[in-house]
């Protein structure tokens, strides 16, 4: 049976410190958090990657270095469905509390800690804090106003179950993650041993620029290359280079997704972060191409070189002008195109050919014009074979993520209102 409170008499809710920016550095003891810190689909922490100057060096009172465990939602928000979200803290004693974030404090006698990180999360309270936000340009909230909602609760058993059945898929989803991250490292450094180090395996399997393999200096790039080799720009490589629409239409409740920076996933597009257009605007915008599977999305403006592989198939989606379109020839096959424009080297060749305006923005010409050593058909093809076997992987545990979070997502409200029980 569920019993009606006002969130006040369950929880208390603090608001963080002022941080003034003359303490902000790119080095340091203490992490400031930002809503950069929490996951924009869902709830769970995020290490903040956005920004570069994310530690805080001056005074701090203990009260605003947050422990492990934990629960901080978002005073600000600066993506729309922001309010309400949850982050548990990752470990004690590293992260502070600045002051748009909130500090969740359950009454221990009548709120289960995992439950409230679900409950806080749950449609009941983001719609109540969504009609409550302050109407400016950012919506906001506040610590009174989270505390004003409205909730019904079930016993306190019932509640430890829903905690800990939502908190062991989450894990999965966590796990996950983290073993995709690792496959994704693990084939990069395979690209980096053989295409930037020049140590893939000569015909007797030895690595070939250490066993003496003949390199051949190439003025175009001013370094030596194996012998064999060429430099191309990337426009020679590829079969298709395209802006996003740089007159997206309007914005609609459901459609063709419509790819922002915010879509950009650890190695997929994340289509749950989508907005929509219509699908006549849709083809309107991609008269002459269309975005398909294989395709890379690389965006051109602010985080400059962050790159998706695009695998839907069946899920047609709209680029944005703050990205860019990299179709590759079917002949270099999937893994080595991604790992070339994932790679440190492409990455900062990149950046050397960005502009500055407001923000640092990269233009579709720049792109075209990064040069890059290319192996011969053989050795490409040989690290296809190697890769495609992680690529595979990371693809499985994406796949499994995506069903987890689905799974979650629609047990969050049933579990909440009490239309599903956990036995």
């Amino acid at each position: 049976m569920l019993k009606k409170y006002k969130l006040r008499d369950l929880i208390s809710v603090t608001r963080g410190a002022s941080l003034p920016g003359e303490y902000y550095s790119e080095t340091g003891e203490y992490i400031r958090l930002t809503m950069g810190n929490f996951n924009y689909n869902g709830n769970g922490f995020k290490e903040n990657t956005s920004k570069t100057d994310i530690y805080y060096t001056g005074p701090i009172r203990e009260e605003f270095i947050l422990k492990k465990g934990d629960i901080i939602t978002p005073l600000t928000e600066q993506a729309i469905g922001l309010l309400g979200t949850t982050a548990m803290i990752p470990q004690s004693g590293k992260y502070i509390q600045s002051q748009d974030v909130a500090l969740i404090t359950c009454k221990d006698e009548k709120l289960d800690h995992l439950f409230c990180y679900y409950l806080i999360s749950s449609d009941i309270v983001k719609k109540q804090l969504s009609a409550a936000a302050q109407q400016t340009k950012i919506r906001h909230t506040s610590p009174d106003k989270i505390m004003d909602c409205t909730v019904w609760i079930p016993e306190m058993a019932v509640q430890q179950r829903i905690g800990k059945a939502l908190y062991d898929i989450d894990k999965k989803i966590a796990l996950n993650t983290r073993m995709s991250a690792e496959l994704e490292a693990m084939a990069k450094q395979i690209y980096d041993y053989w295409f930037v180090q020049f140590d893939f395996p000569d015909e007797n399997g030895k690595p070939y620029k250490s066993s003496g393999g003949k390199m051949v200096y190439n003025e175009k790039i001013k370094r030596e290359i194996p012998e064999g080799w060429d430099v191309k720009l990337l426009e020679e490589i590829l079969s298709l280079l395209r802006d996003g629409t740089h007159n997206p239409p309007k914005r609609v409740e459901s459609g063709i997704p419509l790819l922002t920076g915010t879509m950009f996933g650890k190695f997929f597009i994340d289509h749950s972060l989508a907005t929509y257009i219509t699908e006549v605007d849709y083809n309107n915008i991609h008269k002459q191409y269309k975005p398909q599977s294989g395709d890379i999305i690389l965006t051109k403006i602010g985080t400059i070189g962050n790159v998706n592989y695009l695998r839907n198939k069946d899920i047609p989606l709209a680029i944005h002008c703050n990205s860019a379109l990299l179709r590759f020839p079917l002949s270099m096959g999937k893994s080595f195109p991604l790992f070339l424009c994932k790679s440190q080297l492409f990455s900062l060749r990149l950046k050397a050919m960005k502009g500055q305006s407001v923000q640092e923005f990269v233009s579709l010409d720049k792109i075209g014009s990064v040069r890059m050593e290319i192996p011969n058909n053989e050795l490409i093809s040989l690290f296809n074979q190697k890769v495609d076997k992680i690529f595979d992987e990371i693809t499985n545990l994406s796949e499994e993520i995506e069903s987890l979070s689905h799974l979650r997502d629609s047990l969050l409200p049933m579990l909440m209102n009490g239309q599903v029980t956990v036995e």
